[in-house]
C-alpha cells in the first residue's frame, strides 16, 4: 500500500485546478479518473464549440490559447493535457475509485484498473468526480443494445438512417437538429409537454420551425417503453407506436454518483441528494475527505460548472484569505453562456 498526501478522484479541469492549488502549497497530489484527462470533455459532440470565452476555462493561470474566438472540444481537450505536462502534475488515468473509508492511519482508497485492484492510503481525499460518467437511465427493455447511446457523438453517422433521439433539454434538441441536417431522418421523443424553458434562445425557434414543417418529427408528452434492435416502442396519451430505429441516442442527462458517496459515508440529503459539507473548506461529514465542483449541489448539478468551480482548490488548500477570495470570484462568475 502506497502513501499519498491527497488523492484527487477526477482529472476533469476542475480536478485539475484542485491538484494545481495543492501543489502550490507544496503538495504532490495523485490525481486519478475513470477515464482519461477531461473525460467528460471527450464526451462532448467532435467539433463541439464551448458557449464560454476561453479565459472562463482556464485554470492556474495558464492561457487557452484557440483558433477562433471560443475554444472547441478538441482545443480544450489539448489544453488540459498541456496544463498537466507543464506543471508536471501525477495523473494516472483509467483508474476508478470504487471505495473509501477513513481510519486513524488516514484514508483507506480502492482502486479498479484495468490489470486489478489497488490499495492507497492517502491523509486526505478530494472528490472531484463530477457527473458525466452517469447517465440517467430509463429502465427500458433494449437500453443496453449497441445502437443505443446515452452520449451524441457525431451527426455524419446518422446519414440516411432512422434515428430517435430522446430528450427535451439543449443536447437533444441540438443533436436532432445537427442529425437533420445531416440526413437522417429523425424523431425527437420527449416526455414533457413543450420544450425545456432552458433550450438555448437560438435554438429554440429553429428546432420549433423544424417540427412544424415536418421535417423533424416530435412526439411530445410521450415516453420510451421498449428497444429493440430494429425499433422505438413509444408511448403517447395511452397508445403505443413502434417506430423505426437504426440508432438511438437517450439524450436524458447525467446525475453525480450517489451511489459511490454513500458507500464513502458520505451524508446526502434525502430529496436533493445534496452532501453534508463545510462550505468553507468543502470537507464532507467523513473527516479528510473533501468533494469539489458539480458534486457539492447534489442533483443541482447545473448550479456549479467550470467557470465557478474552478476555485474549489483554493477552499480545500488554502488559507483564510485564499478561501475569502475563492468564494468572491465564486459570487462574481456569471452562468455560461446557453445556461
Amino acid at each position: 500500500m502506497r502513501d499519498e498526501q491527497v488523492v484527487i478522484v477526477g482529472a476533469g479541469p476542475i480536478g485539475l485546478a484542485c491538484a494545481l492549488s495543492a501543489k502550490r502549497r507544496g503538495i504532490d497530489p495523485l490525481v486519478i479518473d475513470a477515464g482519461a484527462i477531461a473525460n467528460s470533455i471527450v464526451r462532448y459532440p467532435i467539433g463541439m464549440t464551448f458557449f464560454t470565452t476561453p479565459e472562463r476555462l482556464e485554470i492556474g493561470n495558464h492561457p487557452i490559447v484557440c483558433a477562433g474566438p471560443k475554444p472547441t472540444r478538441e482545443e480544450a481537450m489539448m489544453y488540459y493535457r498541456g496544463v498537466v505536462r507543464a506543471e508536471g502534475l501525477r495523473v494516472r488515468t483509467w483508474a476508478r475509485l470504487e471505495g473509501a473509508r477513513s481510519t486513524d492511519a488516514g484514508i483507506r482508497c480502492e482502486i479498479r484498473t484495468g490489470s486489478g485492484s489497488e490499495r492507497l492510503l492517502s491523509d486526505r481525499l478530494v472528490l472531484a468526480t463530477g457527473y458525466f460518467d452517469t447517465p440517467n437511465l430509463l429502465g427500458v427493455p433494449g437500453e443496453e443494445l449497441p445502437h443505443v447511446r446515452h452520449y451524441f457523438d457525431e451527426a455524419h453517422l446518422g446519414y440516411g438512417l432512422d434515428v430517435v433521439v430522446v430528450g427535451g433539454r439543449n443536447s437533444a434538441v441540438e443533436a436532432a437538429l445537427q442529425l437533420y441536417r445531416a440526413g437522417a431522418r429523425v424523431m425527437l421523443v420527449h416526455r414533457g409537454a413543450e420544450f425545456k424553458p432552458s433550450v438555448k434562445y437560438w435554438l429554440r425557434p429553429d428546432i420549433e420551425n423544424r417540427v412544424r414543417s415536418g421535417e423533424i418529427t416530435a412526439r411530445m408528452g410521450s415516453d420510451v417503453v421498449a428497444i429493440t434492435e430494429r425499433t422505438v416502442r413509444v408511448r403517447s396519451a395511452g397508445s403505443t407506436e413502434e417506430v423505426p430505429a437504426d440508432r438511438v441516442y437517450l439524450l436524458t442527462g447525467f446525475s453525480p454518483d450517489f451511489a459511490l458517496f454513500e458507500r464513502i459515508g458520505i451524508a446526502l440529503a434525502p430529496a436533493t441528494r445534496r452532501p453534508a459539507i463545510d462550505p468553507d473548506t468543502l470537507e464532507t461529514n467523513v473527516s479528510g475527505i473533501h468533494m469539489a465542483g458539480s458534486v457539492v449541489a447534489g442533483r443541482a448539478i447545473s448550479e456549479i460548472f467550470i467557470e465557478n468551480g474552478r476555485y474549489d482548490g483554493e477552499k480545500i488548500f488554502g488559507d483564510a484569505m485564499a478561501r475569502s477570495r475563492a468564494q468572491e470570484m465564486y459570487a462574481r462568475t456569471p452562468r455560461p453562456v446557453g445556461e
